[in-house]
């Protein structure tokens, strides 16, 4: 999808995505001290928004004008700050060493864009920050539920990992994601999607 298809999904007066955030980017974020986080492809800014209630300073990027409209919304009616920025990702460049914080949640993009996004990404972590990246796992197409269908815009965990040269990796993993169905006509209540889940340490110094 090109930025005007997006702007068009983001169009709609009720949010695309859930107000809340990824359950992994909670869980995975819960024990961090709050500093400097960059959010990039942030969408509606349901993760950028929560960073930003639990204390974090929040640079939010997407190119879809209506999706950063959506969570300027949001911000305002949580009563947070949030540094949103309208911008393609594929082309910005971030401040190196900038952020505590960097996170890729569902940004599925096909190479060589996608080793070019980690590697801003990965030089915008400050030393002893934190990276994290979850995303629909290439195994999710054949094994698990939703999500792009196109192996070639997915990747693995240990792609991932390949991106993240001189990281310390803490976790690299295909993980379980619970999604809820329309249980009509005696279906099934919920599926489960596969994602891939990596999160590592710039080492300090």
């Amino acid at each position: 999808m090109d930025r005007d298809d997006w702007n068009a999904r983001y169009s709609g007066t009720e949010m695309v995505w859930s107000v809340t955030p990824n359950r992994f980017v909670a869980e995975e974020t819960a024990t961090l001290a709050p500093g400097r986080a960059l959010d990039l492809a942030c969408g509606e800014g349901r993760n950028a928004v929560w960073l930003a209630e639990q204390g974090w300073s929040v640079v939010a990027v997407d190119f879809a004008d209506a999706a950063i409209a959506t969570g300027r919304r949001l911000a305002a009616e949580r009563g947070v700050e949030v540094g949103w920025l309208v911008d393609d990702i594929t082309a910005h460049q971030p401040e190196p060493g900038g952020f505590d914080l960097v996170l890729l949640c569902y940004v599925h993009l096909p190479e060589p864009a996608r080793h070019a996004l980690m590697a801003a990404a990965r030089t915008a972590v400050a030393p002893g920050g934190t990276f994290l990246l979850v995303g629909h796992d290439r195994s999710n197409i054949e094994h698990g539920h939703g999500g792009p269908q196109d192996p070639a815009v997915l990747c693995t965990p240990a792609d991932v990992v390949a991106d993240l040269p001189g990281f310390e990796v803490l976790r690299a993993e295909v993980v379980e994601r619970p999604v809820a169905l329309d249980a009509g006509h005696g279906g099934p209540a919920e599926a489960v999607a596969l994602d891939t889940l990596v999160r590592a340490v710039r080492p300090p110094g």
